[in-house]
């Protein structure tokens, strides 16, 4: 099979998309045939190895995968001996933010990891696309302590944390103020947000306006530029470490402090956030963002144009 591997940590030249042995389904795994998968932050994350302390997540010295990949979605195409709960043809999606060898033709997975039946009528790449970055929006919400009738500003409208977050607080009835840049306004007004400010006229941290809940969803601000935009109790949740990892220790500060807080949303529960995603996308209540896609072949390409800050959404690499 084809798969996109790199043997050291480094920068997208190290990638190559080569042959690679076809993975043998264990008693209790599948054997997943995989049709697209994302190439995201956390994927740029198991590629460079950054932050350092990632590495005692992914492999250290080496990465733990050759093959890369955190998400997947595909069509099971053998069974384990002991596998219960998935059936040859069925289509299935999951996600580990500790990588997964998902960026190839073939997967192998535990039936019992993170991993889920793709509703009916959601495509191979909207359900890949509703893994990483939902994920992550999901436990913004969960961390949050987001009072009735909140008010929330989601900076980072178009990312693909961003966009899954304001499709959630909408769901819960939550009034959203998000940023966006001036081409993307409109694609932000269409996920619900109340409002949009475009960051590129102006910076956000100049409203004229108190927020209960600030949600950092690219990490490009810091507590302390946002607090003027906070009320008294507010909460500020970034999905970066901050500047000095800021972000672990602020917490207790804040806390030990009174008022304004700093809550950092340590990402868990997997499974959980899937079952919140997959219920929505039955529902249509939930639509993931997609930028572009790329072929397996271009998965160097797809890294490169991840990394350069430009994409909006989520990035599909197809694999078949």
């Amino acid at each position: 099979m084809k798969a996109a591997i790199r043997l050291n940590y480094g920068d997208p030249s190290a990638i190559k998309v080569t042959s690679w042995p076809r993975p043998i389904p264990q008693p209790h795994e599948v054997l997943i045939k995989v049709h697209a998968t994302t190439v995201n932050r956390t994927d740029c994350g198991v590629l460079q190895g950054k932050p350092y302390v990632f590495r005692f997540f992914v492999g250290w010295p080496r990465p733990r995968f050759p093959v890369l990949g955190t998400d997947f979605a595909g069509v099971v195409e053998e069974i384990g001996a002991n596998v219960t709960k998935f059936n040859l043809g069925d289509r299935v999606w999951g996600f580990d933010d500790n990588g997964l060898p998902s960026q190839a033709e073939y997967l192998v997975y535990g039936e019992g990891k993170n991993i889920s039946l793709i509703p009916e009528g959601i495509t191979f790449a909207q359900a890949a696309a509703s893994a990483e970055a939902a994920h992550y929006a999901v436990n913004f919400m969960r961390h949050a302590r987001l009072p009735g009738k909140a008010d929330v500003l989601v900076n980072g409208g178009t990312g693909g944390i961003g966009s899954a977050l304001i499709q959630l607080l909408k769901a819960n009835g939550i009034k959203v103020t998000a940023t966006a840049p001036s081409e993307h306004l409109e694609k932000v007004y269409t996920l619900a947000a109340d409002r949009v400010w475009d960051f590129e006229k102006e910076s956000f941290l100049n409203m004229d306006r108190k927020f209960d809940v600030i949600f950092d969803a690219v990490g490009k601000s810091t507590f302390r530029k946002c607090s003027k935009l906070l009320k008294p109790k507010g909460q500020y949740l970034s999905s970066e470490l901050g500047d000095g990892i800021e972000n672990i220790y602020l917490p207790l500060l804040t806390k030990l402090k009174g008022g304004k807080r700093v809550i950092f949303p340590l990402p868990n529960n997997i499974r959980g956030s899937m079952k919140v995603i997959q219920e929505m996308l039955k529902t249509g209540t939930f639509k993931p963002l997609i930028d572009s896609e790329f072929l397996l072949d271009e998965a160097a390409l797809a890294y490169q144009y991840v990394l350069s800050g430009k994409k909006i959404g989520n990035v599909i690499l197809n694999c078949v």
